[in-house]
């Protein structure tokens, strides 16, 4: 039943189950729960993440449609998930090496609006990829230079995106004096630094929601299964938070 193969994919996404415990679990072959769990993860991945009852947006491009309609502030920013360590001999095991944790890992980039809601996930890039580069790749500079006129939110990692986009994209303050700096600038770039951070926090509040998904936590499948499951679980997860916000505005 498809229910059956539903629940089993919840369950390896939620709680990273391997396939033998569920097999056993279910009372069925391994293979049967690999096969089930391959055959409905693209479909969760391509349900695409629930804005209101009936409402989804599937791409980048509907995202930042929405963000400058709703009149709304989107945050961005890219998160590193572990992966296991291409066999040796591959000439692109290097590339998954990154250079902030320098742990084997893949990144995506997470789109939330103001309070931290899931947006967007994009499919992931090795993790040696920087954030600005990711953004440039997704097409995020071409989106708001011919969109709807939005404010993007992100942190130092895109600082550059904002000239591309016409001021779009709002980066921290870039620091002018680095060096024997008066007391009045360090004071007055500290409170802007701040500023900018309270604003953006959200974005990780809804990362780690993300990561409370123990199959997105370390993942220990094939590589080219990860952007199937981030997207898959950014989806649910904002069925979650849409689901959990309609009972507030009612009362």
């Amino acid at each position: 039943m498809f229910v059956d193969r539903l629940l089993a994919t919840l369950v390896h996404l939620r709680h990273a189950a391997t396939h033998d415990v569920l097999a056993s679990w279910f009372g069925i072959d391994r293979s049967t729960i690999t096969r089930a769990i391959g055959e409905v993860r693209p479909l969760l991945a391509e349900r695409g993440c629930t804005i209101s009852t009936g409402v989804r947006l599937r791409t980048l491009a509907e995202v930042i449609d929405h963000i400058g309609a709703s009149g709304k502030t989107g945050i961005i920013d890219g998160t590193e998930i572990r992966v296991r360590r291409p066999a040796a001999g591959r000439k692109d095991r290097d590339k998954f090496i990154s250079g902030k944790s320098k742990q084997n890992a893949v990144k995506t980039m997470v789109v939330t609006d103001g309070d931290g809601r899931m947006l967007f996930c994009s499919p992931t890039q090795h993790g040696s990829c920087a954030d600005i580069t990711h953004a440039r790749q997704l097409g995020l500079v071409r989106l708001l230079e011919g969109g709807t006129a939005a404010e993007i939110l992100a942190d130092a990692g895109y600082q550059g995106l904002g000239a591309q986009t016409g001021g779009r994209v709002v980066t921290p303050p870039h620091r002018k004096f680095k060096k024997n700096a008066a007391d009045w600038y360090e004071e007055m770039y500290e409170r802007q630094r701040k500023a900018h951070s309270s604003r953006r926090i959200r974005v990780e509040h809804g990362i780690a929601h993300l990561k409370n998904w123990r199959a997105l936590a370390r993942h220990l499948g094939r590589r080219e299964h990860i952007s199937d499951a981030v997207q898959a679980v950014a989806g649910l997860l904002s069925h979650q938070q849409t689901a959990d916000l309609i009972p507030a505005r009612r009362v």
